[in-house]
């Protein structure tokens, strides 16, 4: 099979009622007909998912490609999907989510630029919406303060990254031959994998170019989404684990570039406060335990990390005591989500 130049992942799991807007929004623009291939996984499905995953494949057989597999999450799904992809580059679009019709080209045109006879580059970088029902101001995260735009840099390029703000899965686009050999693994079965998606291939990214569009609109509004804030905490045994793997997939005392080290240890420190504050706002005696049980693992498998961690801002401000400490982080909480529009 000739190679693509972009492989879109759509991982499915009874999407019959919003993933067509996914796919129909990623369909080839006038010019790229041929550099896009997009492989929708079935997640063993119960609705309609599949078949409608099949009518798109008959109607763009040089396009759509439906993958059908018994239900393994959608991490699975996203593996299946890598496993498949003939691109040079790969990117995943939950099949709730959608492309932005203006920017499609431009990412395309990037992507292009940087295939054939020029050197790839190892992750290209764009800004996501924050697509929420019913907030009439959505949230762009956007990378303008640690990203020079318009060029190829390195990691020695980039600046600080603010509290808060970070990649996600839906901000980036990995080489495809990237992800292979750094040996990505996404467990079966479990939520929030996307945060190793985008966080265990770090350590083999070098080369990265920031594209300044608004390509991915990420949305929030289904009440059985697993970022809302009750499934979350009905899930935390799943957020706890991933949390761990984060720690246990890279050493971060192995990786010695400056820049990179610190943007790795702000993402770790921002997704371990998450759990900690979910837990923290359950309010259940058991919860508190997991919660000091998380910081006790992190300090018994990386304790030069926890040390870090630990007494940051985040770090003292989740293990002020009592009430009032209570009352520190869920005000901390609430402000940030008020701000950004997750959750």
């Amino acid at each position: 099979m000739p190679q693509k130049l972009l492989s879109v992942a759509i991982p499915s799991y009874n999407s019959q009622a919003y993933m067509s807007k996914a796919i129909e929004s990623l369909l080839p623009p006038p010019g790229f007909e041929s550099t896009v291939e997009i492989l929708v996984v079935n997640d063993g499905s119960k609705d309609d998912t599949g078949r409608i995953a099949d009518e798109y494949q008959r109607r763009y057989p040089d396009v759509v490609r439906a993958l059908h597999q018994e239900n393994g999450g959608h991490g699975d799904a996203v593996m299946t999907g890598l496993r498949n992809a003939s691109g040079l580059y790969f990117k995943v679009v939950d099949s709730d989510d959608w492309a932005d019709e203006q920017a499609y080209p431009e990412v395309l045109k990037t992507l292009r630029s940087f295939s054939g006879e020029h050197e790839p580059i190892d992750m290209l970088i764009t800004n996501f919406v924050y697509d929420k029902v019913g907030v009439t101001h959505k949230h762009v995260m956007s990378y303008h303060r640690p990203f020079p735009r318009g060029e190829v840099f390195s990691w020695d390029d980039t600046k600080s990254f603010p509290l808060g703000e970070y990649l996600l899965m839906h901000s980036v686009i990995y080489r495809t031959q990237l992800l292979r050999d750094c040996g990505l693994y996404l467990p079966k079965h479990t939520f929030y994998v996307d945060e190793l998606y985008v966080y265990n291939p770090l350590p083999f990214v070098e080369r990265m170019f920031y594209l300044d569009v608004d390509f991915y609109h990420y949305f929030i509004g289904r009440d059985d989404q697993s970022v809302q804030e009750q499934v979350m905490i009905r899930r935390i045994d799943q957020a706890l684990r991933v949390n761990k793997l984060l720690f246990d997939t890279v050493d971060l005392d192995t990786v010695k570039n400056k820049r990179r080290r610190q943007y790795m240890r702000n993402f770790l420190e921002i997704v371990t406060t998450v759990s900690s504050v979910l837990l923290t706002k359950s309010g259940t005696e058991e919860n508190m335990r997991k919660r000091a049980e998380l910081w006790d693992y992190i300090r018994s498998t990386r304790p030069n990390l926890y040390r870090e961690l630990r007494h940051r801002f985040l770090g003292i401000c989740i293990h002020l005591p009592g009430s009032f400490g209570r009352a520190v982080l869920l005000t901390g909480y609430k402000l940030s989500q008020k701000v950004i529009g997750f959750n």
